[in-house]
């Protein structure tokens, strides 16, 4: 089994990787704003991180510049396994990713590292196979009145965009499902949200998905919604700062902080949203195992998450508030969760604990 507390080493810029034995795993977890590669090496049960970066995804043209700079000090002769979560939909063993202008294909991958074992998956798909893995303490519990079950999971990520996934459960095993559930349209559902989705059509005439709303960008677009409607007072200092930094993070720490109206107002309607969309997932495949958030986001705005707005939206589902009001709702915290999701995916079907 994977844990949170598997051992990372830090990087190895100035030394070339020696690999032992073929038991190795290149595992990565493809996003808009960053990724992460590493390195894994596997003996029996034991799994040891030989190297790991992250980099700026929007430093890079393509995926294979970004590959080589990790690949530069590695001996990767004796690599095994490659499995890659990556934030788009994969078909043919390729990926167009949705929010930045790449293509990543299984098999150049396998050419550039000299193996047939690459597996490319869905970000949400290597987030749910992380999940299965990783130790109750972490996660944190938002539902009150839950009642453990066993059945289907579904799994949420708001990050740079809004990923979801169902794992299904046949009685005996998990099935994982991905989907591409975070481009669904946008369905507001008071008066408020309908000002929010006309305010929207201005910028996206054609199409108003979920992602739009529930994520890094969806946080500046109901920001800039409630500053246009006058909701609150706007703060010069956060104003600035939002030119300086990602706007997203700014707003996102002054609403946890309370230290901007504005902020603290998009904050509270963004969780609303966020857990309007996770009742939907929930009431599309009943997850008596319960709703997972992971994502970059879920964790960092944890506070503001139990405060209970996210569990208002989730629960707002008329005649079906009862179905869901018992049904486990957990924020993953482990960051890193994607990640290890690639390498169990990978050792798993390479066999490479064998």
């Amino acid at each position: 089994m994977i844990h949170a507390g598997l051992s990372m080493a830090a990087p190895l810029p100035a030394l070339r990787v020696q690999i032992r034995s073929r038991r190795i795993c290149l595992a990565g977890d493809v996003g808009g704003t960053k990724t992460i590669l590493a390195l894994f090496e596997i003996e029996g049960d034991d799994v040891k991180c030989l190297k790991k970066e992250q980099f700026s995804s929007t430093n890079y043209q393509t995926f294979t510049e970004l590959l080589a700079a990790f690949l530069a000090d590695t001996d990767c002769s004796q690599i095994a396994a490659v499995c890659i979560g990556v934030a788009g939909v994969i078909a043919d063993g390729r990926c167009e990713t949705t929010n930045l202008p790449w293509v990543l294909s299984s098999k150049e991958i396998g050419e550039r590292v000299n193996t047939q074992n690459v597996w490319l998956l869905n970000d949400l798909e290597a987030t749910a196979w992380g999940l299965l893995d990783l130790p109750e303490h972490n996660f944190v519990e938002l539902n009150p009145d839950e009642q453990r079950q066993q059945g289907n999971i579904a799994v949420i990520a708001a990050g740079t965009g809004l990923g979801e996934a169902i794992i299904a459960w046949d009685g005996a095993k998990y099935h994982i499902i991905a989907s591409e559930g975070g481009h669904a349209d946008f369905s507001p559902t008071n008066e408020r949200e309908i000002a929010l989705l006309r305010h929207l059509l201005e910028k996206y005439p054609e199409h108003i998905s979920c992602e739009r709303l529930i994520s890094g960008e969806g946080l500046v677009n109901i920001y800039q919604f409630l500053k246009h409607i006058n909701c609150a007072q706007t703060n010069p200092e956060t104003e600035q700062q939002m030119t300086e930094r990602d706007p997203a993070a700014v707003i996102g720490e002054a609403g946890v902080a309370g230290s901007d109206a504005l902020c603290v107002e998009a904050l509270s309607l963004f969780c609303r949203l966020y857990g309007a969309e996770s009742g939907n997932l929930a009431l599309k495949c009943l997850p008596y195992g319960g709703v997972y958030l992971a994502g970059g986001i879920g964790a960092k705005i944890l506070p503001v998450l139990q405060q209970g707005e996210f569990m208002q939206g989730f629960l707002a589902k008329g005649r079906c508030r009862a179905v869901l009001q018992k049904i486990s709702v957990k924020v993953c915290t482990n960051p890193e969760v994607a990640l290890l999701g690639a390498l169990s995916y990978a050792k798993k079907t390479a066999k490479l604990e064998l």
